[in-house]
């Protein structure tokens, strides 16, 4: 996916597509991870509205914590294991975001001193 050592610097324009597309692939994450929370608050706690599961995905999601406590023990542990999860996906947003940047940081710093640098 991304250019060798021995492969010129990408250009701006290339570079800007390639952090675009990660930016998608991140909100992407995010947004299979959301709709995974409400499905699972809504399966755990079928009294809670189509909002408020939204909403406590959100939260949890965020990092924020549920803000309407779940009721049941099904609720409880799914709502833990959620979190779990959440923060895995904090992670790997980071990193899919941050992975570019960083390659054409050290892509840069490795070119050889008569090569553009784009």
């Amino acid at each position: 996916m991304y250019e060798s050592r021995t492969q010129p610097l990408l250009s701006r324009l290339l570079f800007l597509r390639r952090l675009f597309l990660h930016i998608l692939a991140t909100l992407g994450l995010i947004g299979v991870s959301l709709m995974l929370g409400m499905a699972g608050h809504w399966y755990f706690e079928p009294d809670i509205s189509g909002y408020d599961t939204l909403f406590n995905a959100a939260m949890v999601l965020g990092g924020i914590g549920p803000a309407v406590m779940p009721a049941t023990a099904g609720g409880k542990l799914f709502f833990a294991s959620y979190g779990l999860y959440t923060n895995l996906v904090f992670v790997a947003a980071f990193g899919l975001i941050l992975a570019p940047v960083a390659h054409r940081l050290l892509h840069r710093f490795h070119c050889e001193p008569d090569e553009p640098k784009g």
